[in-house]
């Protein structure tokens, strides 16, 4: 208990040194929401995958996905790094940065509205952001929660306050800098955390070789697989299907989400974007991989403690039980990196919620004039409000993380991902086509709360996305074009001149 408990120690006092040390670089807007647009590949490529991968994902979608796809899961960690990381970062990093700046927009909801000149379409994507950003905050705690009563045996109202107030004192005090700093630093403990947490839990089980036998002999409860052993370690699992869902929306999603995408436009140069682009891969194999491989092995740790009362199983109850027969050193440094991957997506959320709020829906409309200063002290206090808000519904969370995660993800990405992309590319993309997408994306997403046409949350959110990538291109072919002049200045940007060295570029002869 005393080595969980100074490893805890030394974390926070990173953590608010960090924030202290960043305050120089927050004191103005540009600073305090983007690092004054000059972070490098390092960090901007921890900053990228500590916001994607939180205790969600290591202690609800590990447990959850583990458990029904068994090997196979480890399908969507190589999802998340390929299309989540890789292609993201391709496709939209260089355009992210190169186009935002020349429209001086800071946030998603920005971009949308000097981008399609419309200021309607700006303070509806800032509502969208803040109602489906705060139920996925929430959810970030009640991963972390499981985690701390399996090792300290802590109630989950402490657990949830001492994380909201740590993370609230270096997003208040150094903003964007301070959560980039501190994403580096956490990202390093949970790149060594999980590469320890996975040969210890296979080591308990004889081995990777032994466990894969122990996990051949398992016969699937899939109705399709016929009760067959063998289908948890097959190439493509028990149900391929619903795994292609959780993979689209776990991975394209991130194409859509504000607080993912914000961390392009605050690249410093040509040299970041590359080397983010493989820093960032990287990382994603080596977390999101290795989470949901060592859930694939979850039916090995079948135990009573999993199931609530009426037998149903406990998701989110599933690593914090395979983790708890690990030595006190080992679980420590898995409550760290637990912690880490939660406080920084946590950080990265809140950040995201109070410069939307602030700058496109206050700012202008709301309070009329506000200098720098003032912007930066908004948000200041849209943090607190953002953490305390989050830890309000946190107290009293649904059943299980992925319920929220999935709904969250699939509002979004669904209303944001097509117009978003399209417009970085595409001059023909028309206000109504952006219209149609958040309408969509919403609209699918929240009927399907009610109605459950969707069997699955996750499912309905990955068809939220397609949808939109469908809808976009054909409302625009057949609605209003925008102004020539106007969309042509906007493109403008790409077509300026830059000199580089020969070793980035081979000149024609």
């Amino acid at each position: 208990m005393v080595i969980k408990v100074l490893l805890l120690i030394v974390f926070f006092a990173v953590m608010v040194s960090v924030g202290i040390y960043s305050r120089k670089h927050a004191t103005s807007v540009d600073g305090y929401v983007l690092g004054g647009r000059s972070v490098g590949p390092w960090l901007t490529a921890f900053a990228y995958g500590t916001s994607y991968f939180s205790a969600v994902v290591f202690v609800g979608y590990a447990g959850q996905f583990g458990w029904k796809y068994g090997l196979a899961s480890t399908w969507i960690g190589l999802g998340n790094a390929i299309i989540g990381s890789l292609l993201a970062w391709v496709v939209l990093g260089r355009r992210t940065k190169v186009m935002t700046q020349h429209l001086n927009s800071k946030t998603m909801p920005d971009f949308f509205g000097v981008r399609f000149d419309s200021k309607a379409l700006k303070i509806t994507a800032s509502a969208i952001v803040f109602i489906f950003l705060v139920p996925y905050t929430a959810s970030v705690y009640n991963g972390l929660s499981r985690l701390f009563g399996m090792a300290f045996n802590i109630p989950y109202t402490y657990c949830v306050l001492v994380m909201a107030v740590f993370t609230g004192i270096y997003v208040i005090l150094g903003g964007y800098m301070a959560t980039a700093i501190n994403d580096f630093i956490q990202g390093i403990i949970m790149l060594g955390g999980i590469i320890a947490v996975i040969a210890a839990v296979l080591s308990g089980k004889g081995g990777f070789i032994a466990a894969i036998r122990q996990m051949a002999e398992i016969p699937s409860d899939v109705p399709a697989t016929m009760g067959q052993p063998g289908a948890f370690t097959s190439f493509f699992g028990p149900d391929p299907l619903n795994l292609l869902g959780v993979v689209i929306l776990t991975s394209l999603g991130t194409w859509g989400l504000p607080q993912m995408v914000g961390k392009f436009y605050a690249i410093k140069d040509e040299k970041s974007i590359n080397t983010g682009t493989v820093i960032s891969t990287l990382f994603a194999v080596v977390i999101s991989g290795g989470c949901y491989f060592l859930g694939g092995f979850g039916r090995l740790f079948d135990n009573p403690t999993i199931y609530a009362e009426d037998g149903s199983m406990i998701y989110d109850g599933i690593i914090p039980y395979m983790l708890s027969t690990l030595p006190d050193i080992l679980i420590g440094i898995v409550v760290v990196l637990v912690l880490s991957a939660s406080m920084s997506t946590l950080a990265s959320l809140v950040l995201t919620s109070s410069s939307t709020l602030t700058l496109d829906f206050l700012k202008g409309n709301v309070m009329k004039d506000m200098d720098e200063k003032k912007q930066v002290r908004t948000m200041q206090v849209l943090v607190v409000f953002f953490i305390v808000l989050s830890v309000v519904i946190a107290l009293d969370p649904p059943t299980f993380i992925a319920q929220l995660m999935g709904i969250s993800w699939g509002a979004l990405a669904g209303a944001f991902l097509a117009p978003f992309m399209y417009g970085l590319y595409w001059k023909g993309v028309t206000k109504a086509a952006v219209w149609a997408s958040f309408a969509s994306g919403v609209g699918i997403t929240v009927s399907n709360m009610f109605l459950h046409y969707i069997a699955s949350p996750i499912n309905a959110g990955a068809i939220a996305m397609i949808v939109g990538l469908i809808i976009v291109p054909i409302v625009s072919l057949i609605t209003p074009k925008m102004n020539k002049k106007q969309v042509d200045d906007i493109f403008e940007c790409y077509e300026e001149k830059v000199t580089i060295t020969k070793k980035r570029s081979l000149e024609v002869n």
